[in-house]
This record gives C-alpha cells, structure tokens and sequence, in this order.
C-alpha cells in the first residue's frame, strides 16, 4: 500500500513532508492521518532538522480538508472522534520544535488551510486558492481555524472569511496576510527549499529558542512575553554555537553550526 505521506531530506537538515493522495486531494482519510503523526514522530527525534516544508502531492491540492466521502458512512460520534483527531495533528505540526514552512501547491480549504495555519511561514503557488469553508457544509473549523486566522489576520478578516465561507485566491491571501509569499506554480518548492535552507544554516538551538519565544510570547501580555523571551534568550548562552557564531563572525567566515 502506497504512503499517504512520503518524508524525503533536501541535504542533512531539511524535512520534506508531502501529503500523497491527490486522487483524494490530500484530504485527511484516517490512512493520511496515521502516516502523518508517524512522520511528525519521527522528524521530531531526528535532531539533524532543522526545518521542515509540508506540501501537497501533484499541482491541483494542498490539503482539501476531511475525506468527506469517508465521512459519510460515519456515526455522528465519529465525526466527532475524527474532527477531534485532525485537531490533534494540527496541533503536533505547531509543536515540532523546529520552524515550519507550508508549501501550499493548490486548494487548501477547512483542514487543509487549517493545517497551513499551524505552519510558522506559507508560501502560495500562483494557482492556490483557501479558505475556511465549513459554515457552508453546516459545521464550523473545527481544527483550530477560529483561533489561529483571527490571530493571525485580525479579527474582523477572520470573521468575514469564517461567517461568508469565502474562499480567495492566492494573492487575496497574500495582501490579508495569510500567507507570505506568492510564486509560479513551478518553482514553489524550489522555493520552499531555499527559504529553508536559509534558515537552516542559523543555530539549531536559536532557532527552537526562537520559535518558543514567538509562539509563547503571542498568546501571553508584553510583560509575560518578555520575561519568557529572556528564559529563551538564557539558554543560547552556554551553548557551542553561540561560541562558534562570535569565531566565526571575527574570523569572517560561515559558522558551521553543530546544535549543542
């Protein structure tokens, strides 16, 4: 049986994870929902990574949300049981310790934009369109899309794409702020990998300090934020890489960071 997920390297320190249904538009069947925490498990024991792109299989989806085919033989309760699981999984792509890019190569509506969305950065193809589409099936987000595109385009945008079941194009997403970037189709994962790559030659250990100080520091008041900022901040200091970075900046060349 062919993976629902597929996990290659790009070099020593770049994750590419790619939903592989696109007969089924990389929606979340149970099979793709497996594959992908077992994927995430193992990224997150492989302290080589220092970044991760998620994309989708083929030019025409992301991630389309719920397999609503196999949604319609299920029980009430197990709709239930599997909105709240797609939550789970979402929320473990916004755990892994390193930064994570969405490669969002086509449509990416509820799950799947919800999924986009526990990403650190998106990068959109000419072609994608999203959205948070779910009050038009009579149902809202039920994967965090409430809470993290309010927080991340504002309120009243969010509330205007979530209660219209809107669904926009790439370079709407853009100018809201969904997303980072706009790229031809063709050259969205080139793309992804040299934006990672960029990141992935910083300091591992910076770079997870960094990432808990933002994501932590969002959710709390400016004071709080601050006080965990400089937690984070404290526990770069002892490190080889913050030793190497100083050498390396006086002797003026590439630091060649090792993450301890």
């Amino acid at each position: 049986m062919t993976n629902a997920v597929t996990l290659e390297m790009s070099g020593s320190h770049i994750a590419i994870i790619t939903l592989n249904r696109p007969e089924a538009a990389n929606s979340f069947s149970h099979q793709l929902m497996d594959d992908l925490e077992a994927v995430i498990h193992e990224v997150k024991q492989n302290d080589a990574i220092r970044c991760v792109i998620i994309t989708g299989s083929g030019e025409k989806a992301f991630c389309a949300g719920a397999d609503l085919k196999e949604r319609s033989t299920m029980t009430q309760q197990q709709v239930v049981q599997t909105v709240h699981r797609i939550g789970e999984v979402v929320n473990k792509v916004e755990s892994l310790p390193c930064p994570v890019i969405a490669g969002i190569n086509g449509a990416a509506f509820g799950g799947g934009l919800e999924l986009a969305l526990s990403c650190d950065i998106r990068y959109a193809s000419e072609t994608s369109k999203m959205g948070l589409t779910e009050v038009s099936l009579g149902i809202i987000p039920g994967a965090g899309g409430t809470q993290r595109l309010p927080r991340l385009i504002g309120l009243g945008k969010a509330k205007e794409l979530i209660f219209s079941a809107k669904r926009i194009d790439a370079n709407e997403a853009l100018s809201l702020g969904l997303v980072e970037q706009v790229v031809p189709q063709q050259t969205l994962i080139e793309h992804a990998i040299q934006q990672a790559e960029r990141i992935a030659a910083n300091a591992p250990i910076a770079l997870k300090q960094a990432k808990q100080a933002i994501q932590q520091g969002y959710q709390v008041d400016l004071q709080s934020g601050l006080s965990f900022e400089w937690m984070c901040y404290q526990t770069t200091i002892p490190t080889n890489d913050r030793l190497e970075g100083l050498k390396a900046f006086k002797e003026k060349r590439t630091p060649d960071y090792k993450g301890e």
